[in-house]
């Protein structure tokens, strides 16, 4: 037996996960178990306000890729190549010309760098979801929740640790600074 090394596949943008899935099934149907280590789609968690509601996503880190750890072998490598809905083989390959025909051979990204995506990996499963901003200072926005809702204000400032947005409102013509939560603005 060889050492597993780690190869970059390509896949369909947007089908990364499901390529992910159709493999690990046909993998596991082949018996090539002994030859996979692992097969990784990088994530990274993220907190989204969509419709006043924060939901935590995972946003892909590198888009239309998938990793897998493993020792090559021909029927492995037909199954990446052939067998894949979504997946168009190899992203580093080494083209040799034997005899008429051109021998394409993948190429494995160093060990350092598949350290590098793997810490980069158990460090977002870790951490907490970051929460992605969607406003700036000046915005308008509309206050939907609370005892000012139907009120509008413009943005003075962001706590993105805590969530939550200073929002200058004019309240009985006098201008008065309220802190919100992100879920109970939106844009205007």
């Amino acid at each position: 037996m060889g050492e597993m090394k780690w190869y970059v596949l390509r896949t369909a943008g947007g089908k990364e996960k499901k390529a992910k899935d159709y493999l690990e099934k046909e993998i596991e149907r082949s018996g090539l178990q002994d030859q996979v280590g692992q097969v990784l789609v990088p994530v990274k968690k993220e907190i989204v306000t969509k419709n006043n509601k924060r939901k935590a996503v995972d946003k892909l880190l590198f888009p239309g890729y998938v990793l897998i750890q493993a020792e090559l072998s021909a029927k492995l490598e037909n199954i990446i190549r052939n067998l894949i809905p979504g997946m168009s083989g190899f992203l580093t390959e080494k083209r040799t010309v034997s005899g008429s025909q051109i021998e394409r051979i993948p190429v494995p990204i160093r060990e350092e760098e598949a350290q590098r995506i793997l810490g980069q990996q158990d460090e977002n499963a870790s951490s907490a979801a970051e929460t992605e901003v969607n406003y700036a200072l000046g915005d308008k926005v509309k206050i939907t929740d609370g005892p000012f809702s139907g009120f509008s204000g413009t943005v003075d400032g962001i706590i993105e640790d805590r969530s939550k947005l200073k929002v200058i409102v004019v309240i009985f013509g006098r201008k008065t600074l309220l802190e919100l939560s992100f879920t109970q603005v939106t844009k205007e």
